[in-house]
């Protein structure tokens, strides 16, 4: 019996790492570490067959560690995985590694096996001829071949003509006004609601303009302190903190070129304010621990779901660097000011939902329509997408969508009367209302069960039916109106 190659797995994030266990343990023995010096005790001691590294680690960088493993220890099969293969340094950094594939993010689980099992074989292939350590396999030229191919695909998914809106939107105005910002190479501030999507509109304005033959690379600002943010964003020197055991190359780096999207920028600290400050004034940065600034050429897409103006008013945004920021500014509005575009971005995400779930819902019910344009997402179109997964989920046929599925909070919508003329009275009677309807719906206009719900005997019921002019809904087109339909409740 062939004993299962051992494979070494170096990631930092716990739950890449068990991912990756968990698609390999079935054909080999993995050892999972979460830096590299780690891995080196590891191959210090085992007989491993196959690195797989991840590019992107606190301290240093993959294809930086994996050049040193060559030189001690050349026999492992090298493998890489990286969301960022359009640097010119890591290209060059592969090559002198002598990797032999590198496999990009997302990646696909049938995909990295693929790639481990050619690796192992070749591997003991080498152990039976003899042969050298195979050279890298992504000569420079393939991998450019490679990078090329995935930005033209990239640029085909976020065209301005792949943003979901009906042609009343108020949306079709944002993106004429972003195709303007293509044609200029200034700073654009998208502004508007968390779950708008202002990352896929600064995608857009990436590839319709000149840099689209470049980087575009992303970093939340909001989600790291001061001194690690700088490390991702400028690069940092080897001792330049504690955990730096390498040089690391920085975001803008990886950028120059391209365009560099800053999410959640309202979120920085006053101190870390006035560094990127000098980098839009000056174009160069300085990684943290070095003597020397180095230049770079990136455009800066920055988004926020605060009002900039009103965080410079009140001191804790600085104003030159808002003005640096916003020389083209965009606002998004939110779901609840386009009501119109939610069928059709329901419809591209359940479309979406389906190839994920592998089912055939073909769409939803008129009614589930109404419900949902009746309500005014405050999460917008990523509250939209998780509702959508939920129905799907919890829908037991490939028949369109009904109002019974969605969560209590969309099939009782606030209406209460709140003008000035609103008496109490009228206020306790429009929830009375709406609990009533949201009963009816879920129990798929069954008024026995709707009544047991709400606590009420069914006379009682259809009584408060008739006085507030509600339907029972079947659950099919036939929409029975009470008032014209005493007696006909008897399939309850």
């Amino acid at each position: 019996m062939t004993t299962p190659g051992t494979v070494l797995v170096i990631d930092d994030e716990v739950r890449s790492l068990e991912a990756i266990r968990r698609v390999l343990a079935d054909e080999f023995e993995v050892i999972g570490v979460r830096d590299t010096v780690e891995a080196e005790a590891v191959l210090a001691g085992e007989m491993v067959q196959v690195i797989l590294c991840d590019q992107r680690m606190p301290g240093e960088d993959g294809v930086v560690f994996l050049e040193r493993v060559r030189a001690q220890w050349p026999d492992p099969v090298r493998l890489i995985i990286s969301g960022y293969m359009e640097s010119e340094d890591i290209i060059a950094g592969i090559n002198r590694a002598g990797i032999y594939q590198f496999i990009t993010k997302p990646w696909q689980p049938e995909k990295l096996i693929e790639s481990v099992r050619e690796a192992a074989q070749l591997y003991r292939l080498q152990r039976e001829t003899g042969a050298a350590p195979v050279e890298a396999k992504p000569t420079e030229a393939r991998l450019r071949s490679v990078v090329d191919a995935r930005r033209g695909a990239e640029r085909r998914r976020f065209e301005f003509d792949t943003i979901v809106h009906s042609p009343q939107s108020p949306i079709a105005d944002v993106i004429g006004l972003a195709r303007r910002a293509t044609e200029y190479d200034i700073s654009v501030l998208i502004t508007g609601a968390s779950g708008t999507g202002k990352e896929l509109l600064a995608r857009a304005i990436h590839h319709g303009s000149g840099r689209a033959g470049k980087a575009f690379v992303v970093e939340n600002c909001g989600a790291l302190p001061d001194q690690l943010l700088e490390s991702e964003l400028f690069g940092s020197k080897k001792g330049a903190f504690t955990g730096a055991y390498q040089d690391r190359i920085g975001l803008f780096e990886v950028a120059d070129g391209g365009t560099i999207f800053l999410d959640e920028i309202g979120e920085t600290s006053p101190s870390f304010q006035v560094k990127l400050l000098r980098v839009l004034q000056e174009g160069e940065i300085r990684p943290l621990g070095a003597q020397r600034t180095r230049k770079v050429d990136v455009r800066v897409v920055s988004a926020t779901n605060r009002d900039l103006e009103k965080e410079v008013a009140a001191g804790r945004f600085r104003r030159d660097l808002y003005y640096r920021l916003a020389a083209f500014p965009i606002h998004i509005p939110s779901l609840a000011e386009r009501t119109m575009d939610i069928p059709p971005i329901a419809a591209r995400i359940l479309k979406d939902v389906n190839q994920s779930f592998r089912r055939a819902v073909p769409g939803f019910r008129p009614d589930t329509l109404r419900k949902m344009m009746a309500y005014d997402w405050p999460g917008n179109v990523r509250e939209l997408h998780n509702e959508i997964q939920r129905m799907v989920a919890l829908s037991d046929s490939d028949q369109p969508l009904g109002p019974q599925l969605l969560s209590p909070r969309i099939l009782r919508p606030a209406a209460v009367p709140a003008g000035p003329g609103a008496t109490l009275k009228d206020r306790i009677e429009a929830i009375e209302r709406e609990e009533i309807e949201e009963a009816l719906t879920r129990h798929h206009g069954n008024i026995s069960r709707a009544a047991e719900k709400l606590g009420l005997s069914r006379v009682g019921l259809r009584a408060k039916m008739q006085r507030y002019r509600l339907r029972r809904r079947g659950g099919g087109a036939d929409d029975l109106d009470v008032a014209e339909a005493d007696g006909a409740d008897d399939a309850d």
